[in-house]
């Protein structure tokens, strides 16, 4: 084993510039979800040069892909998930363009040794993590069947603290359009002839704001606002929110989604609009811990001289679709820093963290970590046998665990 992880880390310090350089282009090109055509294009190309088969596109995402190496040998099918998606506005401020290299560059060094070990290798480019069109595509790779045949899955996520930490349990989140259709009418002169799609709104977000009172405090729903009519003479014929719906179990979150359901319906009744609540991209599940799995992470962590916070069992209040991915496979998503201050998530110093020295060096010890765990999964089948018991259980009893 040590012999063989030895052999990968050489590979990955003689890839390290060519994905680094990957990251850099990402990062100047800054792409949303739907619209990671130059993202998947670059990484799907080094893919196939280190000897992937690649498809894409995949799970009905145009930027989505799979790239995949079986060795011809009995062994498990391990993934390593990719992110490659910027924010609306402000560019690469979570470090999807490091995630992505580092997923790419830990599975291309698996792959330089899995002839040997038996098994396959898989890296699957998952679109749209930050949501938007198509959003949340891991939900898609779930659903359309892309895990049935996965024994774990693996990523590295960019921290944006100076601590390291490892997997930790986010909130399931349903995202949705609530939309209501009234109709226009003078707002002065004959104001007793229109129906009020904005009155509609407004009273949604009043009856969820006293909701609120009646909450679990994992919940979290928050909203905006896109279309609120056309002029303050016009009564509004159509207006638009969106709405995050988040909870820490997906029991909850349907409990609090129905109760939503029946505001909007109210609302539309009070006002005689017509009404719809609707999700506009992947529900997004809640993330299902698996501490054997973190545990064999973080001894490969520290072998490589880092250590990590202690697990944190709390729920954290964010979401994302790796949790859809924990569901079905036993998946860890360890956060290591690339900022020696603490910065915002999700702002102009995590975009700058992107492209700097230390961001660029989270490649290659994410590489290497994520790439010494898969091998211990392959080397050791009683280890992944326990870890994906644990994970059964933990997704049968997570009601009781949130």
């Amino acid at each position: 084993m040590h012999e063989l992880k030895e052999r990968m880390a050489a590979f990955v310090d003689a890839h390290s510039d060519v994905y680094k350089d990957i990251a850099l282009q990402i990062h100047a090109k800054p792409e949303v979800s739907n619209y990671e055509f130059f993202a998947a294009e670059t990484l799907t190309r080094q893919l196939a040069a280190e000897g992937f088969t690649i498809e894409m596109p995949a799970a009905g995402h145009r930027t989505g892909f799979t790239a995949s190496y079986a060795s011809g040998k009995p062994g498990p099918v391990l993934v390593f998930l990719a992110e490659y998606d910027a924010l609306a506005g402000l560019g690469h401020g979570c470090g999807h363009n490091l995630f992505g290299a580092a997923s790419a560059l830990a599975g291309a060094a698996l792959k330089s040794i899995i002839d040997e070990t038996g098994g396959e290798v898989r890296v699957y480019g998952t679109p749209g993590e930050e949501g938007g069109e198509m959003g949340s595509a891991k939900g898609s790779f779930v659903r359309e069947g892309y895990f049935k045949d996965v024994d774990a899955a693996l990523c590295a996520h960019p921290g944006s603290s100076p601590t390291n930490s490892l997997t930790t349990k986010l909130l399931a989140n349903a995202p949705v359009d609530i939309e209501f259709w009234g109709r226009p009418a003078h707002a002065a002169a004959v104001p007793h002839m229109g129906l009020n799609a904005l009155d509609a709104q407004i009273l949604v977000f009043n009856a969820i704001a006293l909701l609120r009172q009646q909450l679990t405090t994992d919940v979290r729903i928050h909203g905006i606002i896109t279309d609120g009519g056309t002029a303050p003479n016009v009564i509004p014929e159509y207006t638009k929110s969106k709405f995050y719906i988040r909870a820490a179990s997906m029991d909850t979150l349907n409990d609090v989604y129905a109760k939503i359901e029946k505001i909007v319906e109210g609302a539309g009744l009070q006002t005689g609009t017509k009404s719809s609540m609707k999700l506009y991209q992947n529900l997004v599940e809640n993330v299902v811990l698996a501490p054997k799995f973190d545990a064999l992470y973080e001894k490969n962590f520290n072998e490589l001289g880092y250590h990590s916070e202690p697990q944190v069992f709390t729920t954290m209040p964010g979401s994302s679709d790796v949790g859809n991915v924990s569901q079905a496979v036993p998946c860890i998503q360890p956060m290591i820093s690339i900022t020696d201050t603490e910065v915002p998530g999700h702002s102009q110093g995590m975009v700058e963290a992107s492209c700097s020295e230390k961001g660029l060096a989270f490649i290659t010890l994410a590489a290497k970590v994520l790439a010494n765990t898969a091998l211990d999964l392959i080397l050791q089948p009683e280890v992944l046998k326990e870890i994906k018991e644990e994970h059964a259980y933990n997704v049968e009893h997570q009601k009781e665990l949130a």
